[in-house]
């Protein structure tokens, strides 16, 4: 098979080398070769079954669909109408009349579903273990397993028979499995991607996310599904900062936060490949900056510790009742505690994950995202077997906490063990940043030098420029400076100093009529000119409406350029106002200016 990089596909399919009927035949006939080894999927899509998804294609042409031909795989707790639905639990099996949001999506884009993948039943786990059809093996180690609970979905990607994968992550379903496949897991804000049609875990808190080979596959594919959703009521628009798919060089100084504890379960190598991690973040231009992660952790153990479980129990209660032995022993372990939970409960962990909240959004205000392995370590088959219960919860250490407490996560492939298993970091940020982690992510995959999961190749790096994520940044020249008169301004918003610099030397600089307080004008021009002093500082995106309302003529905001070349959007000045402003370019910036005026 070749390259099933949906970039390579489509070049493949416009210039007639492939055709996605032969592709999907081959890959069908793939699937149920290696279904045997690594019972990776629950129902493979038949000739019948696919032809309605090819049958459209006939219709279009390569570049009419941004997704042409390009084969997928589906959890198998997500609808395909017409298609069995089982979450791993043949009693609970049903076949719906409708198609899940997501999945319709990608068909209508183009792509062709061609499996249901195997998964930890109800998608209760980390590991691929816990289900009926079979125990998912790990894709390079076979005394591994796959990760879970959207073990089948990473598979298909990594064994090369889907381009790339839906699956669900409540816990870290979907970072977990591609933490031990070599591939990015993304988990998106809760709410961008669509769950109606999914069958729940925790409705409040589900997430449908991609596997990946490629951080800038997963960030097309976002692109393109990020879309509110009317049948989803916990559906979230995508705002418009969290939209780009241009990447490019990473803004140097960006801060990224470093556990100052980390448990690596007795493993040394996972704390040595960590630092290796972190060095090579260094290298990007990043700036490690110590946190506490203690309020983090306490938060995860709400998930299953609190009233949570009963959430989950909602999904399952009725087979539980009348059919208990259709759930899996480990399953209804899980869930026993769910009824004793009473209204009482719910209402106090959710007032106790609230302040924990409130105290981790301090600690992600100061930095633009924070670095955890995806796993303390990986743990073995042989021990799932022995400590089933205690070896996921091992798994879910860093994971667990992340919808909760509303953040955005990418797993990221980041080395290979020396045992050969694939071991991979966790990059997460605030609320809708999740474009701009996939940017981080991007340079880190190309900074790793690391093969790729089923041969797959690295597209050509984007240079346009950097996915914004939720700050804006903005240059000041004046009054608006660290500890001046109008500084409140910026500070009030949530405004934080990036760095202090100069512009290019091009500028003009003059102190206008007016006032108190005074205030600067800046004007590029063609000679004369020097560098100001500048400061760059950056607010919430959310916060700039408010901010612009606040900057009298004939001051607004433009386009400046700095001493390192870098455009920045900062304070300029309307022309016809400098001519009866006064030049005070030789000074060199405001502060100077305000010292040789007070002498």
């Amino acid at each position: 098979m070749p390259d099933l990089a949906p970039r390579t596909l489509r070049n493949a399919y416009r210039n007639g080398a492939l055709a996605p009927r032969a592709v999907i035949d081959a890959l069908r006939v793939k699937c149920r070769s290696l279904n045997e080894e690594y019972r990776a999927f629950i129902h493979i899509l038949d000739e019948m079954e696919t032809e309605p998804f090819l049958r459209r294609l006939d219709m279009a042409e390569p570049d009419d669909l941004p997704l042409y031909g390009v084969p997928f795989a589906v959890k198998d707790n997500i609808d395909i109408a017409g298609i069995p639905t089982t979450a791993a639990c043949p009693a609970y099996s049903y076949v719906p009349d409708d198609t899940a949001t997501i999945v319709r999506q990608l068909v209508e884009l183009g792509a062709i579903p061609i499996a249901k993948t195997n998964l930890d039943q109800f998608a209760t786990g980390l590991n691929g273990t816990r289900s009926p059809y079979g125990v998912c093996r790990n894709s390079v180690l076979a005394d591994f397993p796959a990760g879970g609970s959207s073990s089948g979905s990473a598979l298909a990607v990594a064994l090369g028979v889907a381009s790339f994968a839906l699956g669900t992550d409540t816990a870290g379903s979907g970072r977990i499995p591609a933490a031990y496949n070599n591939l990015v897991g993304l988990k998106a804000t809760r709410g961008l991607l669509s769950t109606h049609g999914v069958v729940p875990a925790c409705r409040t808190l589900d997430c449908t996310t991609l596997l990946t080979a490629t951080a800038s596959e997963a960030s097309m594919l976002l692109a393109l599904l990020a879309k509110h959703d009317m049948a989803d009521d916990y559906s979230r628009p995508n705002p418009h900062w969290n939209g780009s798919t241009s990447f490019g060089a990473l803004r140097p100084g960006f801060r990224f936060g470093v556990p100052d504890a980390l448990d690596f379960a007795g493993c040394p190598e996972s704390g040595k490949l960590f630092s290796e991690a972190v060095t090579r973040l260094e290298e990007l231009g990043g700036i490690p900056t110590p946190i506490d992660l203690s309020s983090f952790l306490e938060a995860a153990r709400l998930l299953y510790e609190g009233p949570w479980v009963a959430e989950r129990y909602l999904v399952v209660q009725k087979l539980l009742k009348t059919d208990p032995n259709a759930v899996l022993p480990v399953i209804r372990n899980v869930l026993d505690a769910a009824p004793d939970y009473t209204a009482a409960d719910v209402f106090a962990a959710v007032y106790r994950l609230q302040h924990l909240k409130t105290r981790c959004d301090v600690t992600m205000n100061g930095v633009d995202f924070v670095l955890t392995p995806s796993m303390p370590r990986p743990v073995s088959l042989a021990e799932l077997r022995a400590e089933p219960v205690a070896a996921n919860s091992l798994l879910g250490m860093y994971t667990n906490f992340m919808n909760l407490l509303d953040y955005a996560a990418v797993a990221v492939p980041s080395a290979f063990m020396s045992n050969g298993l694939p071991w991979g970091i966790t990059i997460f940020g605030r609320a809708f940043t999740d474009q701009y982690l996939l940017s981080v992510a991007d340079a880190f995959q190309r900074a790793s030098d690391l093969s790729l999961a089923a041969g797959r190749a690295l597209e050509p790096a984007v240079t346009t420029r950097c996915a914004g994520n939720d700050r804006a940044r903005i240059v000041v020249c004046g009054a608006h400076l660290d500890g001046l008169a109008l500084n409140w301004q910026m500070r009030d918003r949530g405004a934080r100093l990036v760095r202090v610099t100069t512009t290019a030397p091009c500028y003009r600089f003059y102190v206008l009529p007016g006032g108190p307080p005074m205030r600067p004008g800046l004007e590029r021009c063609e000679t004369g000119g020097r560098a100001i002093d500048v400061e760059v500082w950056e607010m919430p995106s959310s916060e700039l409406g408010s901010f612009l309302t606040q900057i009298p003529a004939p001051l607004g905001l433009g386009k400046i350029e700095l001493s390192d070349g870098s455009v920045e959007t900062g304070f300029i000045c309307e022309g016809s106002a400098l001519k009866t402003a006064k030049d005070v370019t030789a000074t060199g910036g405001w502060r100077a200016w305000l010292a040789s005026a007070d002498g």
